[in-house]
């Protein structure tokens, strides 16, 4: 799942820094990314992010963005 989550990630912004624990803190990621980023997840893991969920927490590193996955696809 990280490997396709980087994938998705670079597909958008080949610029990124993948191991960035700051993403959004850090401005490195636009809102239009994360609009994109956020499309991308929801086909790619057939799941579908809620409003609740779309919080700087849920994409500032692979990591969290993973671990938001991996709840939603639990529930």
């Amino acid at each position: 799942m990280k490997d396709t989550i980087i994938e998705l990630l670079t597909d958008i912004r080949d610029d990124v820094d993948v191991s960035c624990e700051t993403l959004i803190d850090d401005g490195i990621l636009s809102s239009l990314d994360i609009i994109q980023l956020i499309g991308a997840l929801n086909d790619e893991f057939d799941i579908s992010i809620p409003a609740t969920e779309i919080v700087p927490a849920n994409f500032n590193s692979v990591a969290a963005m993973e671990a938001m996955v991996k709840r939603l696809q639990d529930e």
